[in-house]
C-alpha cells in the first residue's frame, strides 16, 4: 500500500479540517439534534431572482460567459454598491464575478502574497482567511481582538502586528462570529495607521447588508483607502442565495486584472445562470434585503435576551446573524462545553476556538432559523446549564 503521506504537499497535509464541519458530522449521526450552527439564511431565495433563473434556462442560456461574467451583472453589481454604500467602480475594469465570496478571497490572497509574506488576520473570524494564506505560501498573523472593545480593530492592536514582511490586512466586518462591526471613526483610525505603509486591505463585507443601528460603511470609502482595498462580496448571505455560489471582487483595475488570470486557470467563469438571477437581485431585491434584516434584528434580541437570561455574557452583535456568548463561567473549554451541550441536550454549536484561538471561552450561535427553533435551543441551553451546577 503507498503511503501518500510521502507524496501529498506537507502544506495540506498540515491544515486541520474546519472545526465547524468536524462538529456537524458528529450532530448527523445523531437523532433529535437542534442546530444553531448553520450560517445560512433559512429564507427562501426571493421567487424574482430564482423566476429569472428559471428563465435564463428555459431559454437555453447555459453556455459560459466571459470570465468575469456577464457585462449586464457587472453592470448592475457597480450600480447596487453605488447606491448601497456611495463605492463607485468602473464596470468594465474593476470587478470580476467569482463562485462565492470564498474564491475572491482566494484570488485575492494569492494575487498579493509571495512565500513568507505576513497577513494580519483580526481573530476570531472567518475560518477560510488562515488556511487560504498558508496555501498561498504567506504567514497568517492573528490579531486578537476583544469583547470590551465590541470585538473591533484598533490602531493600536494593528501598529503592534505590522512587521517589513505585512503585506495584506483581512478586515472582516461585519464580523463571523463575533457580529461585531466598524463605524466609521473606527475606519478612519485604521486607514490612519495604513496611510504609513504599503499595506493592502482585503475587505471581506459579505454581511454589509446585515448591520443594526447604523449602515454598513465601506472601508474603499474612506479617503485614500480605495486605490488600497479590494472589497469582497456576494450574494450568499443578502439574498438567500448560498446555494447559488456567487460573489464579486471589486478594486483596482491593475489588481483586478491578475486576480482574474487566477479566476481564468482554476474556475472559467462563475455558475451561467445564477448570473442571470444575481442581475434580477442586484437590480430590483433591495425590498428583499430589508424584510430579511428586520426578521434577525427581532431574532438577535430575543436570542441575546436568552442567553443573558441564563447568565451567560454575551455581546450584543451589531452586524451578521450570529451571537458569541461567553461560557467561561463554566469552567469549561469551548471544545469542551460544545461536545457535551450536544451529547447531552442534542443541541449543535460551534466552538469559539473554531474561528481562532482568542475564539477560546466562547461559542458561535447563530439566529438564521425560526423563533420555534431558536426559543427551542434556548430552552435546552439553560437546561443543560442548570445541570452543570448541581
Amino acid at each position: 500500500m503507498r503511503d501518500y503521506k510521502e507524496i501529498l504537499s506537507p502544506k495540506i497535509l498540515g491544515l486541520k479540517p474546519s472545526g465547524i464541519r468536524r462538529f456537524f458530522d458528529i450532530a448527523n449521526e445523531m437523532e433529535g439534534v437542534i442546530s444553531l450552527g448553520v450560517g445560512e439564511p433559512d429564507f427562501k431565495t426571493p421567487w424574482a431572482i430564482r423566476e429569472a433563473g428559471i428563465r435564463s434556462l428555459e431559454q437555453s442560456k447555459t453556455w459560459y460567459t466571459a470570465n468575469a461574467g456577464l457585462q449586464m451583472l457587472k453592470t448592475e453589481v457597480c450600480r447596487y454598491l453605488e447606491r448601497r454604500f456611495g463605492l463607485s467602480y468602473d464596470d468594465k475594469h474593476e470587478i470580476m464575478i467569482t463562485v462565492g465570496g470564498s474564491e475572491a478571497i482566494d484570488d485575492c490572497i494569492r494575487a498579493f502574497v509571495n512565500e513568507g509574506d505576513e497577513v494580519l488576520i483580526p481573530e476570531p473570524s472567518f475560518v477560510a482567511y488562515h488556511p487560504i494564506t498558508v496555501l498561498a505560501g504567506g504567514v497568517p498573523v492573528a490579531i486578537p481582538t476583544k469583547a470590551e472593545n465590541h470585538f473591533r480593530l484598533t490602531p493600536e492592536e494593528l501598529r503592534a502586528h505590522i512587521t517589513d514582511k505585512t503585506k495584506l490586512l483581512v478586515l472582516p466586518y461585519p464580523n463571523n462570529p463575533t457580529g461585531g462591526v466598524m463605524r466609521r471613526e473606527d475606519l478612519e483610525a485604521i486607514a490612519q495607521v495604513l496611510r504609513e505603509t504599503d499595506i493592502m486591505v482585503l475587505s471581506d463585507e459579505i454581511y454589509a447588508e446585515l448591520t443594526y443601528g447604523g449602515r454598513h460603511v465601506s472601508i474603499a470609502s474612506i479617503d485614500g483607502m480605495r486605490e488600497r482595498t479590494i472589497v469582497v462580496n456576494g450574494f450568499s448571505k443578502t439574498y438567500a442565495m448560498t446555494g447559488w455560489r456567487l460573489g464579486y471582487a471589486v478594486g483596482p483595475a491593475p489588481v483586478m486584472e491578475q486576480m482574474l488570470k487566477i479566476h481564468q486557470y482554476a474556475i472559467m467563469c462563475a455558475p451561467t445562470t445564477s448570473q442571470y438571477a444575481a442581475i434580477e437581485a442586484a437590480r430590483s431585491c433591495d425590498d428583499a434585503i430589508a424584510s430579511m434584516a428586520d426578521e434577525y434584528n427581532m431574532r438577535r434580541r430575543l436570542i441575546v435576551d436568552g442567553f443573558r437570561k441564563m447568565g451567560l455574557e454575551c455581546f450584543e452583535p451589531e452586524g451578521a446573524f450570529y451571537v458569541f456568548p461567553s461560557i467561561k463561567s463554566t469552567g469549561m473549554t469551548s471544545d469542551e462545553f460544545c461536545e457535551s451541550l450536544l451529547h447531552h441536550e442534542r443541541v449543535a454549536v460551534v466552538p469559539g476556538t473554531a474561528f481562532g484561538e482568542s475564539g477560546e471561552g466562547h461559542f458561535r450561535a447563530s439566529y438564521c432559523y425560526s423563533v420555534a427553533h431558536i426559543l427551542e435551543a434556548l430552552k435546552r441551553i439553560e437546561h443543560f446549564l442548570q445541570g452543570l451546577d448541581k
